[in-house]
């Protein structure tokens, strides 16, 4: 720490020059005035915020006349004022206002206003407005607002909304105080990142939802060997002027996931390639990882992130549970040999051990550890409640968990309809068709806004619905295997036959050149009645370990085939209560 050798006042090391008097600050034991304590403040004296230069390191600011005054002030809002002989103590502040204004021009722009709101309980940190003039740096953009928001995630006193919410709202002019509503958050973080060559410069604020004011911006001015860094100072400002407690003696506030700058560049890249869910994107997101992890072999967050890929490919289904599964698992226990407090692998592991192992009791530890290590991630809230709870009949506390996450992302599309699909489960479809028609509102267009709606008109036996809106999905999307299944559902539910047939035609024509899950072709088929077809191909799914063999004592469209011996017998080979 450095003193102020006139005041006492205490700064951290990147200061050079005290706020109040203008002196130099040095190293070791300040001058201490009579009832001062070591800050050089009086005992009973609120602090007020301190500004902290934003140079880069070599790099030396500009020193601040500043009036000095011989005893200051605190205000309700925080800012000193200095008081004289009696004099206008408005007249007074003048100068000091002045001074305050200089050093934010010349240190780059810190400042702090007083906010007269409430305490600061959440906050949503969108993605940065890419200045660059090239769209292939917003993985720089779109990485650092990720980064940011994964790091706030690791406080457990603060709600931070994921970036899958907080997406929507990237490129669009949209009021704060509409954004704080729809994610239900206090504050709003923004930013704008510009790299030119080597020079990267980042400014962002944070306003207060509430009271639309300012509570807290800045500008930094760095090299691109700086982004690391700059990243994690970012997220501990904010922190600061928050005034949040850190837990423990290392968080993921300051923790150092990699020191290579390079790595951390590839693993941006990675998160925003993956984010874009085509198959084209999460191969290249693969890539990057790997190219991330050989650069930084210690680097845990990107094999993390490696198994999250690979897991999530058979769902679509872009990859074969057999090719994906494995790697998935090999990069969650590489993760954890390197950091086994890193709670996403923990997730991603269990992930693994249920839906390709159906090694439940694993699954479940490795859920529990992971929210054990980290409460705040509300991934594996989610994904325990959906993957885990819901699938082997625990509905209600897999719904618990399920809003635990929905608490982070009120917006989320696959959390909103996996809450339909659970009430769909109980048999409340009034519910689900609620749920469903506001998710597809929401999201039109997006293939699981559209899957859900489907299944539950479906169910309703509203098959004339549930047709045409199928038909008008497969018009946009013809090879979407999630619309193929569900026309054929819903076809042979209404009784056309060859329409049903026509979509099983497809699905042999799509198997020529992709992987295609037998346990979508069965389920049209145990709808068409046809028994033996549809267990034939779940003998298929077996083998293969579909993606949909872990909810199979669930599945919906698996209903027509409960009451055969058959269907029991899997259920044991799955190892699912029946």
């Amino acid at each position: 720490m450095k003193r102020c050798p006139e005041c006492g006042r205490e700064y951290d090391n990147t200061m050079m020059f005290c706020l109040d008097d203008g002196a130099e600050l040095l190293y070791g034991p300040a001058r201490s005035e009579p009832g001062a304590i070591a800050t050089g403040f009086r005992s009973d004296e609120p602090q007020t915020a301190i500004m902290h230069s934003t140079a880069a390191s070599g790099e030396a600011p500009t020193r601040a006349q500043i009036d000095t005054t011989e005893q200051t002030a605190v205000l309700p809002s925080g800012i000193r004022e200095p008081v004289k002989n009696g004099l206008d103590k408005r007249l007074l502040a003048a100068p000091f206002l002045v001074a305050i204004i200089a050093l934010g021009g010349l240190f780059g722009y810190r400042y702090f206003t007083a906010s007269d709101a409430g305490q600061i309980n959440s906050i949503a940190v969108l993605p940065f407005e890419n200045r660059s003039g090239d769209a292939d740096t917003d993985y720089l953009s779109d990485g650092l607002a990720d980064s940011l928001i994964y790091r706030l995630s690791q406080l457990p006193n603060l709600k931070v909304s994921p970036t899958s919410s907080v997406m929507r709202y990237k490129g669009k002019e949209t009021d704060v105080a509409t954004i704080a509503k729809e994610l239900e958050v206090d504050a709003v973080m923004s930013g704008r990142l510009s790299q030119r060559g080597d020079d990267l410069s980042i400014s962002v604020q944070l306003i207060d939802a509430g009271t639309k004011k300012l509570i807290w911006a800045e500008q930094y001015d760095r090299k691109m060997a700086d982004l690391l860094a700059t990243q994690r100072e970012i997220a501990t400002a904010i922190t600061q002027k928050l005034e949040l407690k850190l837990s423990g003696n290392e968080t993921g506030i300051t923790k150092k996931y990699t020191d290579n700058n390079e790595a951390y560049q590839l693993y941006l890249r990675g998160r925003h390639s993956f984010a874009k869910r085509t198959k084209e994107d999460m191969l290249r997101a693969i890539e990057f990882f790997k190219q991330a992890v050989k650069l930084d072999p210690k680097f845990a967050l990107a094999y993390a992130r490696l198994s999250e890929v690979y897991g999530t490919m058979p769902a679509y289904p872009y990859l074969s549970p057999r090719e994906a599964f494995p790697e998935a698992k090999a990069a969650a226990e590489k993760a954890l040999e390197i950091d086994p407090t890193l709670s996403e692998a923990h997730t991603f592991l269990a992930y693994a051990q249920v839906i390709y192992d159906w090694n439940w009791a694993e699954g479940e530890r490795s859920f529990k550890r992971a929210l054990e290590l980290d409460p705040n991630n509300f991934s594996a809230h989610f994904r325990y409640g959906q993957i885990y709870l819901l699938s082997t009949g625990r509905i209600d506390e897999g719904i618990s968990e399920i809003k635990q996450g929905l608490k982070a992302e009120p917006l989320d599309v696959n959390m909103g309809v996996t809450v339909a699909w659970a009430d769909l489960i109980r048999g409340q479809n009034e519910e689900a068709l609620e749920v469903a028609r506001k998710i597809h509102d929401l999201e039109p267009n997006h293939l699981l806004s559209r899957w859900m709606l489907a299944s539950v008109l479906t169910e309703m036996r509203r098959h004339d619905e549930a047709i045409a809106l199928c038909e008008k999905w497969l018009q946009a999307e013809p090879n979407s295997q999630m619309a193929i299944r569900d026309a054929g559902f819903a076809y042979a539910k209404a009784g056309r036959r060859d329409k049903a047939e026509e979509m099983i035609a497809r699905y042999r024509e799509l198997a020529k050149t992709e992987w295609v899950a037998a346990a979508r072709i069965a389920s049209i088929y145990g709808a068409l009645g046809e028994k033996d077809k549809a267990f034939a191909e779940l003998e298929k799914a077996l083998e293969a370990r579909d993606w949909e063999m872990h909810r199979l004592n669930v599945e919906l469209y698996m209903r027509p085939l409960r009451d055969d011996p058959r269907f029991k017998a899997m259920l044991k080979r799955v190892n699912l209560p029946e």
